[in-house]
């Protein structure tokens, strides 16, 4: 009794968590809406979500009503990824719109109707749930190291400006969340992959740290080198100008100029006397 209410807590838990991921990045298409264009962002995380939704939806239904939690988020991340991926195809160029709808048909329709006719027609009920399960985990950790393309431009840019932290963050959660959660109902394909993903979360929260707050002392550092040439040639003026020649005449007229009438006085004193 108490694992099924830890389960059940680990998955209200996990709804919650994830339908916040799966919102993270709102901000990023209201940028893209904005601009119309999609910039530096890719449409790979989104597709392999929506998949990976699909696939879990089909795996959940294999498990007699006791994977109720799983079917709610994932209905609802299909809904939210597949209005992230019209957006995408509307503002994307000819040849990253062109891109996105070769790896839809080929991963999302294609794709996921050869893997339901296969467990249909290839498999018994009895071991549908275990192909599936594998096919799940294979795919959720696809999902995870979809990310690895934006973690490989923010290392080449040092710049995080497409890897948003609140969704690093959020994913990161989930992750762990999930892994209690499969944990609780003994469930090995659920536990597993999200293993990868808090990892792979906490990977890209240690790089936006390191790459957010690195640029401050670089800048510094190539600033020091511009102020020296500019002081060295502010000298170079000052010894070329006008201003030098009159230092060197003003011992003369006020120094120099006392000093020889004082010797006039002199010298006409011992003449007279």
């Amino acid at each position: 009794m108490a694992l099924n209410v830890l389960a059940f807590t680990f998955g209200i838990m996990g709804n919650i968590i994830s339908f916040i991921v799966f919102l993270a990045p709102v901000p990023t298409f209201v940028r893209i809406c904005k601009k119309k264009s999609i910039e530096g962002f890719q449409s790979l995380p989104y597709v392999s979500a929506l998949f990976s939704a699909t696939l879990w939806i089909y795996y959940a239904m294999q498990k007699d009503g006791s994977g109720l939690l799983l079917i709610t988020i994932n209905a609802v991340g299909c809904f939210i990824e597949t209005i992230y991926i019209v957006l995408f195809i509307t503002y994307a160029n000819k040849k990253a719109r062109i891109s996105t709808l070769k790896v839809l048909g080929l991963l999302n329709f294609l794709g996921f109707a050869a893997i339901i006719l296969v467990c249909e027609l290839l498999t018994k009920a009895s071991n549908r749930e275990k192909v599936l399960g594998g096919i799940c985990v294979g795919f959720s950790v696809c999902v995870f190291a979809a990310p690895l393309s934006i973690m490989r431009v923010v290392i080449r840019t040092r710049s995080v400006e497409f890897m948003p932290f609140s969704l690093s963050l959020f994913l990161t959660l989930s992750a762990i969340t999930w892994l209690f959660y499969g944990l609780a109902i003994k469930d090995f394909y659920v536990a597993l992959p999200n293993i990868m993903g808090a990892f792979l979360g906490a990977v890209q929260m240690i790089l936006y740290v390191i790459y957010k707050y690195y640029k401050a002392p670089k800048t510094d550092d190539t600033e020091k080198p511009k102020t020296v040439p500019d002081h060295s040639i502010d000298m170079v003026k000052l010894a070329s100008t006008p201003v030098s020649s009159e230092l060197t005449v003003h011992p003369q007229t006020h120094g120099g100029g006392d000093l020889e009438g004082q010797m006039e006085k002199k010298v006409a004193n011992q003449i007279q006397t």
